[in-house]
């Protein structure tokens, strides 16, 4: 396909009208450099098995400069910016001027008022109405371009915050897919504005990102961050802070202590060049909490997702079956307090597995992976799982097996009570009808015989009922989980969803982007 340079809306259409493709939107304002071309080849990365286009804007916004910002001087360069994107792998660069994406100039035009928590936060307490000017031109040009995706860089973190907290608000369906920050060999962030360093203030701001790596290696180390000590190497390095803190990085407010998942964000004036920088900082690996009822495919999916994301998966249903698979052995009453404690109190259970097998439970050195999944196991098992004893012991196994993160874990209650804590909260469901299909297929490829859908789906709805109303550890979504209906959808579809969801709470700094 040849390359495209469109500096009008209607050259950018009447293309677009002849590609039939969907469009992955990559705003920019030029001045194109390594960071760029990052965002360029993950979006060409994304689309290996599906028909879409990579289009890259060049637009410098007047809205979002101050009055005595660099506006007039921002580096311009249209045939280096286009050789960068396209060695890149970008499908077209569109290069509208002012009033293509201004008809008639901006006041005849909305303006987006971004809310003040999130405006007057870090960048926003000095530069103020710049994130009104980014938000109104964004929702500019994804109006010309409908884009399918939109992809933004997260060296910009609170841009990025606010964008997606826009799109969230307006119902905006277009997604949106972040990616980090590229450094020089040096460690020095890339951006348009480093070209305004001279070489000896090139020295001195290289001491922003050292002092930040150090920092965050230290944390690692001591589980806390000294601010003091940064901002004292950066002032010995005529560094001008204007904001050094360590703050929640999606409400952008500021903490005192350092727990789940924190920013540290500095912004310095380097002679006449504002730089930031930041560092995510996490005292452990993500956790991943699917909660969901029976039949929803979670088992399914939560073991994709953890091979996909190179974590630990946990079924805790599987746990929990287990144990009622010993008590049916054991002719014990689900009801006996007493009987339940004797035989679990010295009962071995584990999960193994390796890179060339699929995980299996095993209790008391006996591997059962298959005969939980009996009928007579799962319709038992709502009745082990609410006993308080089982409860207790089987959550507190879960909680020091997840203890280090890096873990996907199914279940009932995660997300409410063996994780509460975890970094990313889904609750998967489905319509009872839709479980029960997929139920009648699991138990006819496991050879086992049931009634009919119908009774399937009957069951089901019993189930549902007995675990949501359970006194102990109920059923039920979390506040903050996001609640996701695979209704229709496959496998690789939810999976994806999930990915998505996944990388829309964990920055790639913190954790590499899933393969796709």
């Amino acid at each position: 396909m040849e390359k495209k340079i469109f500096k009008t809306n209607a050259e950018l259409h009447n293309w677009l009208s002849e590609q039939n493709s969907a469009i992955i939107f990559i705003p920019t304002m030029g001045a194109l450099h390594p960071g760029h071309q990052y965002l360029i080849r993950k979006a060409k990365e994304s689309i290996i098995k599906t028909k879409q286009l990579v289009i890259v804007s060049i637009f410098i916004n007047p809205l979002q400069f101050g009055k005595d910002e660099d506006f007039t001087k921002y580096p311009k360069n249209i045939n280096k910016d286009a050789e960068l994107a396209f060695t890149a792998g970008a499908d077209a660069i569109w290069a509208p001027d002012y009033f293509e994406v201004f008809p008639g100039g901006e006041n005849s035009h909305f303006k987006i008022n971004v809310p003040q928590v999130l405006q007057n936060q870090l960048c926003g307490e000095t530069r103020k109405g710049h994130f009104d000017g980014v938000a109104t031109v964004i929702l500019r040009l994804i109006k010309i371009i409908q884009p399918k995706t939109l992809i933004l860089g997260e060296k910009d973190w609170q841009q990025l915050i606010i964008i997606r907290k826009l799109f969230e608000e307006l119902s905006i369906p277009i997604k949106i897919e972040s990616y980090s920050t590229q450094r020089d060999p040096s460690g020095f962030a890339y951006s348009s504005r480093n070209s305004y360093l001279s070489d000896s203030e090139r020295v001195n701001a290289q001491s922003l990102p050292n002092a930040i790596k150090e920092a965050k290696t230290a944390f690692y180390k001591e589980k806390r961050i000294n601010l003091k000590k940064i901002a004292s190497i950066l002032k010995e390095n005529s560094l001008k802070i204007e904001y050094l803190k360590i703050v929640d990085p999606f409400s952008l407010k500021e903490k005192e202590n350092i727990n789940g998942l924190c920013l540290l964000a500095a912004a310095v004036k380097c002679g006449s060049t504002r730089l930031i920088d930041h560092a995510f900082l996490m005292e452990r690996k993500p956790i991943i909490a699917i909660d969901g009822p029976a039949g929803a495919g979670k088992s399914t999916v939560t073991k994709a997702l953890a091979k996909r994301l190179g974590f630990i998966y946990l079924d805790t249903g599987a746990m929990y079956r287990a144990v009622t698979w010993l008590m049916i052995c054991n002719s014990i009453d689900p009801s006996d307090q007493s009987e339940i404690k004797n035989i679990l109190k010295d009962s071995t259970l584990e999960f193994k597995s390796s890179s060339f097998v699929e995980q299996r439970i095993f209790i008391n050195n006996v591997d059962v992976t298959e005969k939980i999944r009996s009928p007579k196991v799962t319709s038992m098992v709502s009745e082990i799982a609410k006993q308080k004893f089982v409860r207790e012991l089987l959550t507190q196994r879960q909680q020091v097996i997840g203890s280090n993160g890096g873990l996907v874990a199914e279940g009932r209650d995660i997300g409410t009570a063996v994780f509460p804590d975890a970094d990313v909260k889904i609750f998967l469901t489905a319509s009872p009808t839709e479980r029960a299909k997929r139920r009648a297929l699991d138990l006819n490829k496991r050879g086992y015989k049931f009634s009919s859908i119908e009774g399937l789906e009957q069951e089901i709805k019993e189930r549902d009922k007995k675990d949501s109303e359970r006194e102990i550890a109920p059923l039920k979504k979390a506040h903050d989980a996001i609640e996701l209906i695979t209704d229709g959808m496959n496998i690789e579809d939810v999976l994806q969803e999930l990915i998505y969801i996944f990388k829309s709470k964990i920055p790639e700094e913190v954790w590499p982007t899933p393969n796709q």
